[in-house]
C-alpha cells in the first residue's frame, strides 16, 4: 500500500503561480512513474502531466504545455506540479496518482492505469 499526501493548493488569481507537492510513502519493488489528474466540479476526472521514475520523461496534456512543469525529487519520494500562467479554468482539485506497474508507460492517461491516488488539494483560480 503507497500512500500519498497533496499539500500546496490555494486560491490565486489568473496569471498567477501556484506549486503543489505530493509526498509518498516508501514504494517497494522500484520508482513508479507517477501522475497528476484534476477533477472540476461535476466533470470527469482528467490526466494533466506524468513524470517517469527517473525524473527525465515528462509528458503534458496539451491545454497545460508550456505553463505546467511536473518534476520529482526520489530522495524525499515526492513529485511537485509547478503551475504558473493559471486560468480560471485550472479550478480544480488535484490528485496525484502512482503507476500501477512498474515500467507502465506514461503515455497511458488513464486514471485505470493508475493504482494509488492521494486525498486531493483545491486550486482555486479566480478571474
Amino acid at each position: 500500500q503507497v500512500r500519498l499526501v497533496e499539500s500546496g493548493g490555494g486560491l490565486v488569481q489568473a496569471g498567477g503561480s501556484l506549486r503543489v507537492s505530493c509526498a509518498a510513502s516508501e514504494m517497494s519493488g522500484g520508482v513508479y512513474t507517477m501522475g497528476w489528474f484534476r477533477q472540476a466540479p461535476g466533470k470527469e476526472r482528467l490526466f494533466v502531466a506524468a513524470i517517469g521514475g527517473n525524473g527525465r520523461t515528462t509528458y503534458y496534456t496539451d491545454s497545460v504545455k508550456g505553463r505546467f512543469t511536473i518534476s520529482r525529487d526520489n530522495n524525499k519520494n515526492t513529485v511537485y506540479l509547478q503551475m504558473s500562467g493559471l486560468k480560471p479554468e485550472d479550478t480544480a482539485v488535484y490528485y496525484c496518482a502512482v503507476k500501477a506497474r512498474l515500467g507502465a508507460s506514461i503515455y497511458d492517461t488513464t486514471p485505470n492505469a493508475y493504482r494509488y491516488w492521494g486525498q486531493g488539494t483545491q486550486v482555486t483560480v479566480s478571474s
